[in-house]
């Protein structure tokens, strides 16, 4: 039997699994996040966090390390060539070998693509957006928070959240059902209560809540008409349009509709029908071609394994 392992490396958690020549899930674990941009200890800690649960993972399947037969990883904070060779020469050093790396939004693509080709639009707590050509080029684009103008992850939407609030609240501009849903789960009685929520938002420990709970709001008040949430939806798929349908028309996906796979809990998690046809329809107009979007549904790290038997596997 042969094996093969999948790595899909987040900022807060990284999936490792173990996978048979038939693609079968065998084993997985999960171990903390290996974004090196998220750690004090930058690439030498994600490295070992990496090698920690590889050995962690084949432990649990009775193998050795030395008897898989491939590792391909997609790591968050993966997006320059300095920082791939940075990572592989560290994994190289700490004994893994027959291994690739490639950026996590890759593996999206793999995960949900029917065929080898097509882009990933991956909104999570930040934002990617890949491409994998007929060809077998690649591209990303995105990434770099608000250097590359990204304004759809769950970090982005929150802080806008918030400044509506903000404005109506405190500038007395136009009213927003985000302020009373934030109210009603919070128990906030007047406007300068709602202050505390920059710092659990920014806390280490909980800020993700925090982060959830005001994009839930936003989208639930968007989906109920919700003018202000409405107007930033709009923002956020023309800025998502514009990244897909860059992708459409700088790689090649041959004749036909071309795949966009959607992935992270802003695309695939909530209730946000609105915007995704807003956005749909937008990435058309912009690309001049026609588009079909699909929910990933598999995990990410099933995507390595997909790519592994397409151009790694013996």
């Amino acid at each position: 039997m042969k094996y093969y392992i999948g790595v899909d490396g987040g900022g807060t958690k990284t999936a490792f699994a173990l996978f048979d020549e038939n693609k079968k899930m065998l084993e997985c674990v999960t171990g903390p996040g290996s974004n090196h941009e998220n750690l004090e200890s930058s690439f030498d800690g994600a490295s070992d966090i990496i090698m920690n649960g590889l050995n962690a993972l084949c432990d649990k399947a009775g193998i050795a390390l030395s008897d898989v037969s491939f590792t391909l990883m997609g790591l968050a904070g993966i997006d320059h060539r300095y920082q791939y060779e940075a990572m592989c020469e560290l994994l190289s050093k700490k004994g893994l070998k027959n291994f690739e790396v490639f950026n996590d939004g890759f593996i999206v693509v793999k995960a949900g693509a029917t065929g080898k080709s097509a882009i990933g639009y991956n909104c999570g707590t930040g934002v990617c957006c890949n491409g994998i050509g007929v060809d077998g080029k690649m591209l990303q684009l995105a990434g770099l928070g608000d250097f590359s103008g990204d304004i759809s992850g769950g970090g982005n939407i929150s802080v806008k959240a918030f400044e509506l609030m903000y404005n109506e609240l405190f500038l007395g501009l136009e009213k927003t059902l985000i302020t009373e849903m934030i109210k009603e789960k919070y128990g906030f009685e007047k406007r300068e209560d709602f202050m505390a929520l920059i710092e659990k938002v920014e806390s280490e420990d909980e800020g993700a809540e925090h982060i959830r709970n005001l994009v839930a709001a936003f989208f639930e008040a968007a989906k109920q008409g919700d003018a202000p949430a409405l107007a930033h939806c709009e923002r956020m798929a023309e800025r998502g349009a514009q990244l897909i349908a860059a992708l459409a028309n700088q790689l090649d996906f041959g004749e036909g509709e071309v795949e966009v796979v959607l992935s992270g809990s802003i695309n695939v998690k909530l209730d946000n029908k609105a915007y995704l046809d807003m956005l749909l329809e937008k990435a058309e107009a912009k690309s001049g071609k026609k588009l079909k979007f699909i929910k990933l549904t598999e995990q990410p790290v099933t995507g390595c394994v997909n790519w592994i038997m397409q151009s790694y596997a013996e």
